[in-house]
């Protein structure tokens, strides 16, 4: 047992902790308000060409995209551009009403929302790499004022073409935010509070979906929606300067000196006057035994290069792609039921707080893999059942829609807790980042399936069925984590896979760490 794995088992949950996970829990509850923002920012209310010439209501063209040349002539033209009239009854402004984004051009609406996924996908793959790189706290903050300044920009965009762009980084920020505020939590939370702590910063993503829904209800103007979600970023960023870089971080990349300050610190803000018992010596003697485990340089590559490291990387990759591939399928698709967009996304959000309360229960008593398995297993089952459930059936339609959802979400957040407890500290960012690249992979692909429903009707719901049925078998063949300490490099990674103790032994075996940290 190294002496970080001492530092873990003998932890209580301390005041520094309480502090920590509230400040990192704040900024994840409005991370669904910006994925999910397009719902109600770019609705498109009812609109109808402005005639130049006075008709009659009853016989105006029905096709809103065309007006008649004359008042007396049925001869027609496509509407043009600024020439469209919208009902400001329910939405003041959106991007459509604001760009004209209907008719020939509405299709840009649906770009809008992937160019925002894509920077979510490209911010997995950079932000994970460098946290390994330069710190978890560091990318933190960067991608914390990164999604403030580029929201702002987004409110204010005078074009369609500034939007995207500023959505672009937005989501970008947002990925990077998401990953190294798990992590960072992870790597400072004590074992036995890990499950529960993942589980309430999940809670506190759904969360967003309720507040998203609360703050559109009120502001109908898709700027100043925007602006609302947006500035209080900045109050975050500034909370979070108060929270120390990861300790297991700083001792594994040769930063001894500030791992053992922020370890002294930690141990004041619990009321322990004299700090920390962990020595320098201590920390320098474990740097010099771990150097050789530790990639200078961490990339993607090095998720593959090692038998153990590829099984994980691969399975967890195809969990989060199928979890995201459905759950966004079903979180989008909210017109289908014929209900209110705010009632609908209420109910999706009140219902995977319970399956999540049940996931975490099933994951801290039963096991990580077989939870994220059950859960994702059984959600395919489900939107394959909904298959025979007649269309005019529409409250047990939507019965198991919520079911299948709240079961994916689960799934999800199972999934960030067993991620970060499988990868090595010198990978758990790049690990993160990279099976976070194909969750928002598959929330990219998501809207292609759904365009077979035209041809097709039922084929999407087949493949939504059937994708998380198969890739949620893989993840049986992975080692279960529950009640096991956090591993450091890729060597103890392989060691964990043969079942054999690692050749570099660390320090901290005889060390008895009685601190309150």
């Amino acid at each position: 047992m190294t002496l970080r794995d001492l530092l873990d088992k003998n932890s209580l949950f301390s005041l520094f902790h309480s502090l920590l996970v509230i400040i990192l829990s704040a900024p994840l509850t409005l991370v669904a308000t910006h994925n999910l923002m397009q719902i109600f920012t770019a609705a498109v209310p009812p609109y109808r060409c402005r005639s130049n010439h006075t008709q009659d209501q009853a016989h105006l063209p029905a096709d809103p995209c065309i007006h008649y040349l004359t008042p007396l002539s049925n001869r027609t033209e496509p509407c043009r551009e600024g020439d469209w009239e919208y009902d400001t009854s329910v939405y003041i402004a959106t991007i459509v009403s604001e760009w004209d984004l209907v008719c020939d051009w509405e299709s840009l609406k649906e770009l809008a929302q992937s160019i925002y996924m894509m920077g979510v996908l490209v911010g997995a793959m950079v932000y994970g790499a460098l946290a390994d790189r330069f710190g978890r706290r560091l990318v933190l903050l960067c991608c914390l004022l990164q999604i403030a300044v580029m929201g702002t920009g987004t409110a204010l965009s005078p074009s369609f073409t500034l939007y995207c762009i500023f959505r672009f980084l937005t989501g970008m920020g947002m990925s990077g935010l998401v990953i190294n505020d798990l992590g960072l939590t992870m790597e400072w939370i004590p074992m036995r509070y890990r499950s529960a702590v993942t589980m309430l910063q999940g809670y506190c993503l759904t969360l967003g979906q309720i507040i998203l829904t609360g703050i559109a209800y009120a502001i109908t103007d898709w700027r100043w929606l925007q602006m609302a979600l947006s500035l209080p970023f900045f109050i975050f960023f500034l909370l979070t300067c108060w929270v120390p870089e990861s300790s297991r971080w700083l001792a594994l990349t040769q930063h001894s000196h500030q791992a053992l300050i922020n370890l002294h610190r930690v141990a004041r803000i619990n009321g322990e006057k004299e700090g920390s018992s962990i020595t320098m010596e201590m920390l320098r003697l474990e740097d010099q035994k771990e150097t050789a485990s530790v990639t200078s340089r961490p990339t993607p590559f090095n998720l593959f290069r090692t038998p153990a490291m590829c099984k994980v990387t691969v399975c967890l990759s195809l969990v989060w792609f199928s979890s995201s591939f459905c759950y966004f399928a079903l979180a989008m698709d909210v017109e289908r039921f014929g209900l209110s967009v705010y009632l609908v996304q209420v109910i999706f959000a009140g219902s995977e707080l319970p399956l999540r309360v049940l996931g975490t229960v099933f994951a801290t008593y039963i096991g990580r893999r077989y939870t994220v398995s059950f859960f994702l297993i059984l959600a395919g089952l489900i939107i394959l059942g909904s298959l025979a459930v007649p269309a005019d059936l529409g409250i047990l339609q939507i019965s198991l829609t919520v079911l299948a959802k709240g079961c994916l979400g689960s799934t999800i957040v199972c999934s960030y807790l067993y991620t970060a407890e499988l990868f090595p500290t010198v990978l758990r960012q790049t690990g993160l980042g990279f099976t976070n690249m194909m969750m928002r992979l598959g929330a990219v692909i998501s809207p292609l399936v759904m365009m077979t429903r035209a041809q097709m009707p039922y084929l999407p719901q087949v493949i939504f069925g059937v994708v998380p049925i198969i890739f949620g078998l893989p993840v049986l063949w992975l080692p279960e984590t529950v009640n096991c300490p956090l591993l450091d490099t890729v060597e103890e990674v392989e060691a964990r896979a043969r079942k054999v103790k690692p050749q570099n032994n660390t320090l901290g075996r005889d060390v008895v760490y009685r601190t309150k940290l």
